[in-house]
């Protein structure tokens, strides 16, 4: 574990003439005999426990699940010298830690959590610890929509170039502590951040790549400002050497290139940029960035991207500039964007059953990105939407319903919130189609008795999952079961 402790800078190609710094800041303190505690035993926190204790930390576990239901996951961490506080009253008693960590997912406003900071215990996370640790520079992907389908795109095209590693995790699913140890300078690391993950990080990446802002996660962050201001600190902490890559159509990530510490580029559906990639013609241009620099090179028509919808030709104009920018050759890119079909869960393909088509797009789990969904599909629709609410408005997704909709299926929590929204929209009582159901099986019957042949059947719900099920994943998988149930019976 010597190399976990290990920081080392290097350069590799970025621009022609030009080098890349490795992170910044000085590698963390030592965790030997420090008494730490990790609360909450997510996916991200296992591999960060199993670093603490190879470091020699006292640890103990903090969740409020009991033993029963982390059964999997306290099973991958079994054997090491770790105590644990499960259950009820998973947060008192912390007050003699001289570190905690918090999963992501634990709300910072806690009355228990803002005690301890009143305190000035130091709090962390995994994320920061990897920061700290990586000796490969960091291409960083945020936003509200189109997170992972950016980030798995440009580490598809990155790894395409060859001539280095490419290591691709962090909110996209998994984390990348375990991997330090075969990282290089040369290496490249892209993460998938989300806001939780860093809203208290104090390092930006070299490379930051911003996709949209739209309202998402109010439940937990409560203001709109609050996470805007979380989204933004993948910028904050950047220097004159780093390249941040902005949305210029939308409003709050082009206002970030006022104060932005890095190089600032920009992708563009709707205009043309200076630096960046943009859309004329019906053509993916790229200007004075990477292999296009000083100049302006015209990449290939936009229909050769095979990702449905206009949402997801802004991720390929992201993926274009973020993979110019770490050194990507045209060749590699348009190979990747041509034969790239998609993420699990994003408008994905399940089925044509009896002439209907069924679309997971389990991941739509905001208004904005239900809307995108929607607008991606041409035939008549059947809807699903519902779930649980993360106070967002649900009006613009209303109006887009009645609109484009035959008939929507709602379920879950905000289904009658959902409803109310629909029915206010509506001029005509019986256009579309309206109804509720009990539970999610239920839901996708009843959206296939409505549909006819030619129609498609959407899950795209606009609400997260947490009332019905673990994760929107895990909603999308039954959705493929029940479909392939249709099939068989179809």
């Amino acid at each position: 574990m010597e190399a976990l402790r290990l920081r080392m800078n290097g350069s590799f190609p970025v621009e022609k003439g030009s080098a890349a710094l490795g992170m910044k800041g000085e590698s963390g303190m030592g965790w030997r005999d420090q008494k730490v505690a990790v609360i909450g035993l997510g996916v991200s926190n296992i591999p960060l426990i199993r670093y603490l204790a190879a470091e020699g930390a006292r640890i103990t576990v903090c969740d409020r699940q009991k033993p029963v239901e982390l059964e999997s996951r306290l099973a991958q961490i079994a054997g090491l010298p770790v105590s644990y506080k499960l259950g009820e009253g998973y947060l008192e008693g912390l007050t003699e830690f001289d570190t905690i960590f918090l999963s992501p997912g634990i709300p910072k406003d806690l009355p228990e959590i803002a005690a301890l900071r009143g305190l000035g215990i130091r709090f962390s996370s995994e994320m920061e610890v990897f920061f700290e640790l990586c000796p490969a520079p960091i291409v960083g992907i945020t936003g509200s929509s189109g997170k992972t389908t950016t980030t798995t795109l440009v580490g598809e095209i990155l790894k395409s170039q060859g001539g280095r590693k490419v290591f691709v995790g962090g909110n996209i699913g998994n984390s990348l502590l375990d991997e330090i140890p075969h990282m290089s300078p040369e290496d490249l690391a892209v993460l998938e951040l989300s806001s939780f993950q860093l809203e208290n990080l104090p390092r930006s990446p070299r490379f930051a790549l911003m996709t949209n802002i739209t309202p998402n996660h109010l439940d937990v962050h409560k203001r709109m400002e609050a996470y805007i201001k979380a989204k933004r600190r993948i910028l904050d902490s950047q220097n004159p050497h780093d390249f941040a890559v902005l949305n210029y159509d939308n409003d709050v990530t082009r206002s970030f290139a006022l104060d932005c510490p890095g190089q600032v580029f920009y992708f563009s559906r709707l205009a043309e940029p200076e630096r960046g990639a943009f859309l004329r013609s019906g053509m993916i241009v790229v200007r004075d960035v990477g292999f296009a620099k000083g100049c302006e090179e015209v990449l290939c028509p936009i229909g050769a991207v095979r990702l449905l919808g206009v949402h997801n030709w802004e991720n390929v104009l992201a993926a274009v500039t973020l993979t110019a920018l770490c050194g990507a050759q045209r060749e590699a890119i348009t190979k990747v964007i041509a034969s790239f079909t998609g993420v699990p869960h994003r408008l994905e393909l399940v089925a044509e059953v009896d002439g209907v088509k069924y679309y997971n797009d389990s991941i739509a789990t905001s208004p904005a990105r239900a809307v995108a969904g929607i607008n991606a599909l041409h035939e008549p629709l059947v809807l699903i939407a519902g779930g649980y609410d993360k106070q967002l408005s649900f009006e613009q997704l209303a109006e887009t319903v009645v609109e484009r909709v035959k008939a929507v299926v709602l379920v879950g929590a905000a289904a009658a919130k959902l409803e109310a929204a629909i029915r206010g929209k509506q001029h005509r009582p019986d256009e579309p189609i309206v109804c509720r159901s009990e539970s999610f099986d239920d839901a996708v019957q009843r959206a296939a008795e409505l549909a006819a042949p030619g129609d498609v059947v959407l899950l795209s719900p606009a609400c997260a999952s947490y009332d019905m099920f673990r994760n929107f994943e895990e909603r999308g998988e039954r959705f493929r079961e029940i479909v392939r149930e249709l099939a068989e019976e179809g």
